[in-house]
């Protein structure tokens, strides 16, 4: 119930759920080889074909996608990350849903492929800049984080700084799982301790951004 609720008032709450939920993951990062798939193609057909029957089901899932909630939610991104590249069509053209929760779905199952070649293509999405800046800017973080590529970091640390304590919690939980760091960030704190954590994660983003240790696709 907790989850439903969190998901239905934080749309991209739902990749951070899918993590502690133990999401569907593929292996090497590269994403699933359904069954019922043809040959890779290139240019826009770079991704693996689904076959027709394969293709109907994606289609059927992606409709029903706006009216479904919570755990039969993240049942539906597990789905969808587990296809893996034939979905990938369909999940981009997702992430550009007006609709947040839908677009927030989508970029969680991106993200949940680890599938790094798509990383281009999550940042090609084309948004407007109040989506940018708002809740789904940091959902759309996230995924390129698990994508590995960090460049989004500070928009994330940015986060730890938000009025919203789910908000804070959800930026610090996307920070530790890839830097394994919290640096005494305790979102529940008071804002003055609170600041001074922030601070230590800015100073800590720099040092190693100076020292290239951190780049678009660290390991």
């Amino acid at each position: 119930m907790e989850g439903r609720r969190l998901c239905a008032k934080y749309p991209w709450a739902l990749g951070v759920l899918l993590v502690t939920l133990g999401a569907c993951t593929t292996t090497s990062g590269r994403g699933a080889k359904a069954s019922g798939t043809t040959t890779q193609g290139t240019g826009s057909s770079r991704w693996i074909q689904a076959s027709p029957l394969l293709r109907e089901q994606i289609q059927d899932e992606a409709e029903r996608l706006p009216w479904t909630h919570g755990f039969e939610r993240l049942e539906q991104i597990r789905w969808f990350a587990s296809v893996g590249e034939p979905a990938y069509p369909k999940l981009l053209e997702l992430a550009s849903d007006p609709r947040e929760d839908v677009a927030a779905a989508a970029l969680a199952a991106l993200g949940a492929t680890l599938d790094r070649r798509l990383v281009p293509h999550v940042r090609a999405l084309s948004w407007s800049k109040e989506r940018e800046t708002g809740d789904l800017g940091l959902e759309r973080a996230r995924t390129l984080l698990r994508l590995g590529d960090w460049e989004e970091i500070p928009a994330l640390i940015a986060g730890l700084r938000d009025e919203r304590l789910y908000t804070r919690s959800l930026c610090l939980d996307a920070l530790k799982e890839a830097s394994r760091e919290t640096l005494d960030y305790d979102p529940r704190s008071e804002p003055s301790e609170r600041e001074n954590a922030v601070q230590r994660w800015e100073k800590w983003w720099l040092a190693r951004s100076n020292e290239g240790l951190l780049t678009k696709s660290a390991p």
